[in-house]
């Protein structure tokens, strides 16, 4: 019986699974492995740059190597990623080949798209159906979605939300006949569970005060922002439980739909430090409510004067502030900012037109129907919220929110656990 060390096994295994062409090992000096046919494409690029044959090349070229070696699968992200890891060795004028292996070896270690560096199969594996396992494994656990509504009385908040998931979901008067929608006076989450062939989803809708309905407005906001902060440390404090839950609920909001009233004019000095306060901690979308009231000249002109507004006082909305992973959901975002602010109209009210049962308004002079791209922005927004974007509004939220809030949370603890030497 000969015994074989760990590593050789595992290596041996891996070849026996996925064919030679892994099996080809170079150990660099930082003690990454990287196989022969990735350190020959990275010696050809590197080759191809030192035409005198030195054995350096510039350190400003080395992002642009790169970049070649990865290929044009590479993403903005792992640009920004080479150009970084770069410029942290940007004291030395030249670099050796040694060190531009080593240099990819940590690239490659923090990115998954390797482009030219990528490893071909020499039959099939099986592990392309690991994207079945996951959808059948989530099919099970259903999904979860928190949404919030934020906006001053009357602007047709809940409307929006029934009319947004075809179901009563917001609350709404119990009285017969034509109804309006009563003014919350606290901060009330209601949660559903819907179901779309096979696909659970837990929804979780946050109604919020008509904040500025009263004469004294200061700090209307802080009960809207100390409900945010009490769902991410509920679940920081579930997470760093020692006995955690395997799967912690999730009620942290996602996505806060913020009610611009239809003015025709500008954003309101509240509306501004509102959601100047509010994108700190959620994924801010702006919608203009009632947007019928407007003519279409007038719509448009709102509308641009709001982006000014957003932009001239530094409002991050998303998803413009939080950029995108490759060049096609760039595209995509870049769609949805060209319409922001949505536009939009609610009803969640039938009316037969032509013999068709539509979701609308019927007014003396015509019949404003929601789900016409030509009449409102509401089939923009919906798609967004629900068909491209939901699971990316909760990754956002997770990724960037909580992890700011989780940060500065855990630092502030720290600092009173271990404060710093007495000068004294």
């Amino acid at each position: 019986f000969t015994c074989v060390p760990i590593g050789r096994f595992i290596a041996w295994l891996v070849c026996s699974l996925l064919g030679e062409a892994v099996c080809g090992e170079v150990e660099m000096a930082s003690s990454q492995i990287i196989t022969q046919n990735q350190y020959d494409v990275i010696s050809k690029v590197f080759r191809q740059a030192d035409a005198e044959e030195t054995g350096n090349v510039d350190s400003s070229l080395v992002p642009s190597l790169a970049a070649k070696v990865l290929g044009p699968s590479i993403k903005e992200s792992e640009t920004h990623l080479v150009q970084y890891k770069a410029e942290l060795r940007g004291d030395q004028a030249t670099m050796s080949f040694t060190d531009f292996v080593d240099f990819m070896s940590e690239i490659m270690m923090e990115t998954n798209r390797w482009g030219n560096l990528s490893t071909k199969l020499e039959g099939h594996v099986g592990f392309d159906s690991i994207q079945e396992q996951i959808r059948k494994k989530f099919l099970k656990r259903g999904f979860e979605f928190n949404l919030m509504v934020v906006g001053e009385s009357g602007l047709g908040k809940s409307t929006l939300i029934n009319t947004l998931f075809k179901s009563k979901l917001s609350r709404t008067s119990s009285t017969p006949g034509p109804h309006e929608i009563p003014p919350t006076i606290e901060v009330n989450s209601v949660s559903h569970v819907i179901e779309e062939q096979g696909v659970r989803l837990k929804l979780t809708v946050t109604d919020t005060p008509g904040f500025g309905d009263q004469i004294n407005n200061d700090k209307c906001w802080q009960p809207i922002l100390d409900y945010v902060h009490e769902q991410f440390e509920q679940y920081l404090n579930e997470e760093v439980s020692i006995t955690r839950k395997k799967v912690i609920p999730d009620a942290r909001v996602h996505c806060c739909l913020y009610f611009i009233p239809p003015t025709g004019h500008c954003l309101r000095p509240i509306d501004i430090e509102f959601m100047k306060r509010l994108d700190q901690c959620v994924n801010i979308v702006p919608v203009i409510a009632k947007s019928d009231t407007l003519t279409l000249e007038e719509r448009e002109a709102f509308k641009q004067r709001i982006k000014e507004d957003l932009a001239f006082s530094g409002i991050n909305t998303y998803p413009k502030a939080y950029g995108a992973e490759d060049e096609e959901d760039a595209a995509t975002n870049a769609k949805i900012e060209q319409i922001i602010p949505f536009a939009v109209i609610g009803s969640d009210r039938e009316v037969t037109v032509g013999g068709k049962k539509l979701l609308g308004r019927q007014t003396k002079w015509g019949f404003v129907e929601v789900e016409n791209r030509k009449h409102c922005e509401f089939s923009q927004l919906r798609d967004m919220l629900i068909k491209t974007h939901m699971q990316d509004l909760k990754e956002t939220t997770d990724k960037v929110h909580f992890e700011n809030f989780r940060h500065d949370r855990l630092q502030q603890s720290q600092n009173q656990s271990y404060p710093g030497e007495s000068n004294i």
